[in-house]
């Protein structure tokens, strides 16, 4: 797990449109999203969100980098049109390097069957039960300084447990 504070080593990542991102980024506090699998509902349900208040987040300084740990033609087919960039880390090599888990208690929670009832219900029931996924992920969310130092992150506890909108513009604002 990493700490506030600590400092990650550059890396380019390849987004499912095929252009390069530099994590972290040399003119922007990133925010390192990690999202479950492809079609996981409450992951789109979030993410619509996060879409629909991008051009705020990005005033605030903040650039949006997401990661799945599904296949790039999975990703394709369900975030396709988010207006960030989306990683497919299939082989969760960037989920182990942070410490990003997954448990049965993450869909077992009370707080993620709801979240995932409103998610399936927006998403009209779409990708609940993408084969060869891990539907038991964990999310996490970092905010990484251009210097690679840690500004703030959450390991979230359960499938619905990741920062809000307003969570993370008031951590980029500090």
């Amino acid at each position: 797990m990493l700490d506030i504070g600590d400092t990650i080593a550059t890396r380019t990542l390849t987004t499912i449109d095929g252009t390069d991102v530099a994590v972290p980024a040399a003119d922007s506090v990133v925010h390192l999203q990690f999202r479950r699998f492809a079609g996981c509902p409450i992951c789109s349900l979030h993410l619509r969100e996060v879409a629909r208040r991008h051009q705020e987040i990005a005033d605030a300084g903040v650039r949006e980098v997401v990661l799945f740990h599904s296949s790039a033609d999975q990703l394709r087919e369900y975030q396709a049109d988010l207006p960030f960039a989306v990683v497919a880390d299939p082989d969760r090599l960037v989920y182990t390097e942070f410490g990003v888990g997954s448990s049965l208690a993450a869909v077992l929670h009370p707080g993620a069957f709801a979240a995932a009832v409103r998610g399936l219900r927006h998403t009209g029931f779409k990708g609940a039960l993408s084969p060869g996924e891990d539907h038991a992920g964990k999310p996490a969310d970092f905010l990484i300084d251009p210097d690679g130092t840690v500004r703030a992150r959450k390991y979230g506890a359960h499938a619905d447990d990741q920062w809000s909108v307003d969570d993370l513009l008031a951590l980029a604002a500090r």
